[in-house]
């Protein structure tokens, strides 16, 4: 599952994730982006005016009274504006910070929920530390996305189409070379963007491999220790870091070749604008516009201010893009997780507390009785119950982990209630595959296998699981107490059960030795 790669729809997917999670906070955060964008773009629109009112007082000879009651109207305009921008950003940063941190918690529940629904083969297929990679880096760049790159996207968006309208308004002709040069943007960001998303992509993977490599040495150390394996576990390591260090290079090398290459564009677009705006003022050329002004000084410094916002913006949505390819890495592998299937489970069979009538018939209790049975439904409508006693057969059962090679050939056994069995053979020879079997972390590929009586596929798993006491060949205690570990198998226990199961396991003793024992 770690090689799988984003989908085209991964971007749409988060954003659509984002609205879901605050459909009300989105709207609210881009009007603020887009507003506070806009405001930035605005002296564009008002600086001509205000050259060429002064402009106009020089060669007039006005007084400077005359000239603040022309300017001042403007200047509180603008004054206005940047005040309102002002308090939009950091409403808007506020917004983004809770937005993103919530967004981030939501994902990783739903990807804890997600894994508990998922079988075990899955993490008998997956390695630990790979698994974990989708809860630290793989998330994190969905971070950079929320908080980073989409905001900077629409403001960089909102920007140039302002500036854009604004440039239209003022000239046309000069505009249609501003035009040429970021279609020359366009193709050069589509070149390198294929290369570097190839590379984000296998960086990311890498990276899971890493810590999957990491956590399975670190837990095996012992092992590593007692065969004098140490240099070969180096060996290893070098091998993963080799790849990582390689896909991370090229990917970073694309990825910072991409905004020099823009802002050189940028600065020959520069000299071009000044260049073609002096030929047009010195021959005299008919400026054609949606404002109707004639070339002249002002439309030429402003448009030259308009070209370094424009192509500053064009760049920064350059830069993003990058960002969003390693981010789509990131959400390709978390979204793979999520669309993982889940355990199917199509039992119907439940086990259910009971009693017994004085004709020894067993009958269904509400209450915890301490006597168990099986209700079994049927096609016509009619229940039965069957006391849960331990009887377990395996009759012709055939199983395989791959579907192309069977282990288990045609197995036949039984195990009686206050029978012990004991499985006793090679490593690898099924021992342990099957009490899986029993318990249906997997499912058998053919024959059958029968718990008192019942094929256990018509049994819920959580039912047929809670009446198995299955103990690991390695052992696992969760972060708590020794009384909350003993009551993980039934959790409504009281401490007296707890302390009278240590008791019979024989662990009492060592246990009231330890400290607040």
């Amino acid at each position: 599952m770690n090689k799988a790669m984003p989908k085209k729809h991964t971007f749409k997917r988060v954003i659509k994730t984002v609205i879901k999670a605050y459909p009300v906070l989105v709207p609210i955060v881009v009007v603020c982006i887009l507003f506070s964008a806009i405001v930035a773009a605005m002296p564009d629109l008002v600086l001509p005016k205000v050259i060429g009112i002064l402009q106009d007082a020089i060669e007039t000879h006005q007084t400077w009274d005359e000239v603040i009651v022309k300017l001042m109207p403007k200047l509180w305009i603008l004054i206005s504006l940047y005040v309102a921008a002002l308090i939009l950003t950091v409403l808007q940063t506020q917004l983004l910070a809770f937005m993103t941190q919530g967004y981030l918690s939501k994902m990783r529940t739903n990807m804890f929920n997600k894994m508990q629904d998922l079988p075990i083969r899955f993490f008998d297929q997956n390695k630990h530390g790979d698994i974990m990679s989708y809860y630290t880096n793989d998330i994190d760049t969905l971070r950079e996305l929320v908080s980073q790159s989409l905001p900077a996207i629409i403001r960089a968006v909102g920007v140039v189409s302002f500036v854009f309208f604004t440039m239209l308004w003022w000239s046309i002709w000069l505009t249609l070379i501003v035009l040429v040069a970021v279609a020359l943007m366009l193709v050069v960001s589509k070149v390198l963007g294929k290369r570097t998303s190839k590379y984000f992509i296998k960086n990311q993977i890498n990276v899971g491999k890493m810590e999957a490599y990491a956590q399975e040495m670190m837990s095996g150390q012992k092992v590593v220790k007692v065969f004098n394996h140490e240099d070969e576990t180096i060996e290893g390591f070098d091998h993963v870091i080799e790849e990582l260090y390689d896909s991370s290079y090229k990917s970073h090398a694309y990825a910072n070749m991409l905004g020099p290459i823009i802002m050189s564009i940028g600065n020959i677009l520069y000299v071009v604008i000044a260049l073609v705006g002096g030929i047009f003022c010195y021959k005299g050329i008919n400026n054609l516009s949606l404002s109707g002004e004639v070339m002249g000084l002002p439309i030429i410094i402003t448009f030259l201010q308009m070209t370094r916002q424009f192509t500053g913006n064009v760049n920064q949505l350059s830069q993003q893009f990058n960002s969003i390819i390693m981010s789509m890495a990131g959400a390709g592998r978390v979204f793979s997780l999520m669309d993982q299937e889940k355990e199917e489970d199509d039992g119907y069979v439940e086990l259910v507390n009971c009693t017994y009538d004085e004709f020894g018939n067993v009958v269904e209790s509400d209450v915890h009785t301490g006597h168990w049975a099986w209700r079994h439904p049927h096609q016509d409508g009619t229940l039965t119950y069957t006391k849960l006693e331990g009887d377990v057969v395996l009759e012709d059962v055939t199983f395989g982990y791959v579907p192309t090679k069977d282990i288990l050939h045609n197995i036949n056994v039984y195990a009686k209630p206050g029978q012990k069995v004991a499985f006793v053979g090679a490593t690898g020879a099924g021992k342990t595959t099957i009490t899986n079997l029993i318990n249906r972390f997997y499912d058998i590929n053919n024959g059958k296998i029968r718990y008192d009586g019942i094929n256990v596929q018509k049994i819920k798993k959580a039912d047929l699981r809670r009446s198995l006491g299955l103990v690991l060949q390695d052992t696992f205690l969760f972060t708590g107490t020794v009384m909350e570990n003993i009551r993980y198998g039934k959790l409504d226990a009281t401490d007296e059960e707890c302390i009278e199961a240590a008791k019979l396991a024989g662990a009492d003793d060592f246990i009231t030795r330890l400290p607040q024992g």
